[in-house]
């Protein structure tokens, strides 16, 4: 599931009826970022097949060519003052007037710094009492620059003022809200966090709802994921006291998330397409694509870390699921920037770098690993296709960025695996060379 999360699509056969519209060709002369036009070869059909509009994308972009990441603010160093030194980034959030938010897995420790990347001050610190964190998991912002923490440790969210000063602390009483995964927020100031349905049940049956909460605190309704009946291939480990559950890497999964009017947003990358599910008018945005090849090696080094997995349960474990296959999904993870903005991580090819801290005597350890670079195709909410933006070495889409506009803050990494928070400028190429 998509940013951590489990999802199911919708199966709307029932009513959904062939139509006799015709596909249509259109040009679009819409602005991007830059104020550049249209490209000439755009290419994209519609059509409506029972409620739901499909937008596809046959060819070209708005923006016609690829747009980068250009860095405007870094925060954090290898060395130097323990405000600036980030050791395990686990959630990022970004006020309307810049201030950047950073939770930091080790310690925990909450910081903020300006939109300069200066460091402004520590909200909260390690326990239980009134402000403080236990074991918190991702951080969000209100319109009225509130923070809100989801602090599973403490059984809350966490509120603190735009000072830093904590406001309130609201119970958290649904199920269990303990995952990686980000703290959606919509255009309302509603929270949605993820719980589990039936605890109880067999890992392979659990079954995830977003529980929301007002922005004065009070539970509102629980949304169930959209229900598909989609099975990915896994695979299986068992002992008497354990179970591991694997996906087969590379084979297609399903991704939801919420977007921010309140609406999930799902697929299932065996191709490329998923669906805006917006009460009374879905959108489906689909776009032409070419499987990207998983290579011999790339294949080799995922079945070791799944075996070497595995292995931790079952030592007799041994490989007796579905193969890895020779092609990629056609995408990874589906975002939604706080415009609306689609960005859509999808497959890219693979390359084999050496692994600096490769240890021989370390029986898990590998001399090689296969990287595979980010790369991010930008939708509007209508399904136009913007363009693809290729970001440098080091960007990172776990945790997840903040997409606004022309502007991403996501975390970098480099060789020496210093993490940096950065915020980058959608740039596109100078079309005078």
């Amino acid at each position: 599931m998509g940013t951590g999360w489990a999802g199911n699509e919708v199966r709307r056969s029932a009513r959904i009826r062939a139509t006799a519209a015709a596909w249509i060709l259109l040009v679009l002369a819409a602005g991007c970022a830059g104020g550049k036009d249209a490209s000439p070869t755009l290419r994209v059909e519609r059509d409506t097949v029972g409620d739901t509009l499909v937008v596809r994308t046959v060819a070209g972009s708005v923006w016609g060519a690829d747009a980068s990441l250009v860095p405007e603010v870094s925060i954090g160093e290898l060395e130097g003052d323990l405000e600036y030194l980030m050791g395990e980034v686990q959630s990022i959030a970004v006020g309307a007037d810049g201030t950047i938010y950073v939770l930091d897995a080790q310690g925990p420790e909450l910081r903020a710094y300006g939109p300069d990347g200066r460091f402004l001050r520590r909200l909260g610190r390690p326990g239980e009492g009134p402000g403080e964190l236990k074991a918190p998991g991702a951080i969000a912002i209100l319109s009225d620059q509130r923070l809100v923490v989801r602090d599973p440790g403490n059984g809350r969210i966490q509120v603190y003022g735009p000072d830093g000063a904590p406001a309130a602390a609201w119970t958290v009483v649904r199920g269990s809200f303990r995952t990686s995964g980000p703290l959606p927020v919509d255009r309302r100031d509603n929270m949605y966090i993820m719980v589990l349905r039936d605890m109880e049940a067999d890992v392979r049956d659990w079954k995830a709802a977003f529980a929301s909460i007002g922005p004065d605190g009070v539970p509102g309704d629980t949304l169930d994921v959209p229900d598909s009946g989609f099975e990915p291939p896994r695979l299986e480990a068992r002992s008497a006291n354990s179970v591991s559950v694997n996906s087969v890497p590379f084979t297609p999964a399903e991704e939801t998330m919420l977007h921010p009017d309140g609406y999930f947003v799902h697929g299932i990358s065996s191709d490329y397409r998923f669906t805006l599910l917006r009460p009374g008018a879905p959108l489906r945005v689909e776009k032409a694509w070419k499987p990207v090849p998983v290579e011999p090696g790339e294949k080799e080094e995922a079945e070791l870390r799944i075996t070497r997995n595995m292995r931790r349960i079952d030592p007799a474990w041994k490989w007796s699921g579905p193969a890895i296959p020779d092609t990629k999904r056609a995408y990874e993870n589906l975002f939604a920037g706080r415009d609306g903005r689609i960005w859509v991580e999808v497959a890219a090819r693979s390359v084999k770098v050496e692994d600096t801290g490769y240890d021989p005597t370390d029986p898990n350890a590998l001399p090689d690993e296969w990287r595979e670079r980010s790369v991010l195709d930008v939708f509007e909410d209508d399904g136009t296709y913007l363009g693809r933006v290729v970001p440098p070495e080091g960007f990172r889409t776990d945790p997840q960025p903040v997409f606004d506009g022309d502007h991403v803050w996501a975390v970098s990494s480099d060789d020496l695996g210093v993490q940096r928070v950065v915020r980058y400028r959608v740039t596109l190429p100078d079309p005078q060379g």
